[in-house]
């Protein structure tokens, strides 16, 4: 008989995990809380690590649709505007490690696995609900949710991002930690932009306490926008959804370059304007018993949130979604036995991209000599330092790709 799996949340890791679940065979029946499944304006990058699993699940047509393909990684100094170092990406990307990096909309990403789930029958979505509680009795799991339904299944998979209730249920280890670290959001028309501020690669700017990163999503139809700043965060962190004051952040760019200047002041204040994320994380994760435990696992932001330092968070959710794919298919194991297998499979990777994303954060921050020295070694191994084979060469499976 098949199995049913249960999955509480429906944003990218969700609607990955519900994917992966069907294609391994089991019936899925995923609880969100939004009566709409739609995403905030924001882009994302994925790694030729992600976009391999993507193409395995059948979404390579879907996803040249509407993602952009960046000819390089440009970094910049934010002071200066001198550049420091290039990685080329498009066919080298290709060549070295099986798969394009590209750049996409959160709600494109979304939105193409949203459709791929719609496609499996064996998927039931649950819109407007929350998985409020579980148990774990007699070799099953049950769940209640905020309509006050009561469901019994084999697996439960907490996808509820950063403030899991699933996670605060299984684990008991209070809420993530906040930082100091404020990120402005903005996505910006390229055909609106000065001709001199479009752009068709990834370009960060590095500054002391402060960084940005500019570049194509949507097929290259618009910007998408990030400085991240440190500065005290907003009383109400689980919104991480804010208005921001764009006066703010001109004040924190103050004794950046013109360039980087001329760049955000060239953000429309009207509509959706500037938005402000507080960057909240936890320590990476120490074993496996924090990613499952008997019928329950966590994937994704429920798991191991991180800082956006290595541009990984929404590719390790689709990475765990593979992973928990290939264990669910095991159907000659128990279930409790498949879940370990993910939760083994999968926490070292996470936690050392955890560890990698918190250091970056302190490298691209730096300041006094800590930054001369970065700056200088920037320039002097550019390509090998800006490249990270053990991330772009691992799919999170039981093989890392290796070219031909």
């Amino acid at each position: 008989m098949k199995k049913q799996v249960l999955i509480a949340g429906g944003g990218i890791g969700g609607l990955a995990a519900a994917l992966a679940a069907a294609q391994a065979g089991c019936d899925v029946r995923l609880y969100e809380r939004q009566g709409l499944l739609s995403e905030v304006g924001a882009g994302v990058q994925l790694g030729p690590n992600v976009v391999r699993h993507l193409h395995r699940w059948g979404l390579q047509s879907a996803l040249e649709s509407v993602v952009a393909f960046p000819t390089q990684l440009q970094v910049r100094c934010a002071v200066s505007g001198r550049t420091l170092a290039v990685l080329p990406l498009a066919e080298r990307a290709v060549q070295r490690y099986g798969a394009p990096y590209v750049t996409i909309h959160r709600a494109d990403l979304q939105g193409l696995l949203l459709a791929a789930v719609q496609e499996q029958a064996d998927v039931q979505l649950n819109l407007g609900q929350t998985v409020e509680q579980h148990r774990q009795e007699s070799g099953a799991v049950l769940i209640r949710t905020s309509a006050g339904q009561e469901v019994e299944g084999d697996v439960l998979i907490g996808a509820d991002g950063l403030w899991s209730r699933i996670r605060t249920q299984l684990l008991a280890d209070g809420p993530p930690r906040t930082s100091d670290h404020l990120a402005y959001r903005a996505l910006a028309l390229q055909n609106a932009l000065p001709s001199a501020l479009r752009s068709t690669q990834v370009t960060a700017w590095l500054g002391p306490r402060l960084h940005a990163i500019q570049y194509p999503v949507r097929c290259g139809e618009l910007q998408n926008l990030v400085v991240i700043v440190q500065g005290p965060a907003p009383a109400d962190l689980q919104n991480w959804n804010h208005a921001a004051n764009a006066a703010d952040l001109e004040q924190a760019l103050r004794g950046t370059c013109p360039a980087l200047q001329d760049l955000v002041r060239a953000v429309p204040t009207a509509g959706q304007g500037w938005r402000l994320w507080p960057l909240s994380d936890r320590p990476p994760v120490s074993s496996a018993e924090q990613m499952a435990q008997g019928l329950v696992a966590l994937l994704g932001d429920a798991a191991h949130p991180m800082r956006p330092y290595l541009a990984q968070g929404a590719g390790m959710a689709i990475e765990d979604a593979a992973q928990l794919q290939q264990s669910l298919a095991m159907h000659d194991i128990e279930l409790t036995l498949r879940l370990r297998r993910y939760a083994l499979n999968r926490w070292r990777r996470n936690a050392r991209v955890q560890a990698r994303s918190e250091r970056n954060g302190q490298i691209f921050h730096a300041t006094g000599p800590l930054r001369w020295g970065r700056d200088l070694s920037l320039r002097l191994l550019g390509e090998r330092l800006l490249d990270v084979p053990w991330l772009y060469r691992g799919d999170g499976l039981a093989a890392e790709f290796s070219a031909t």
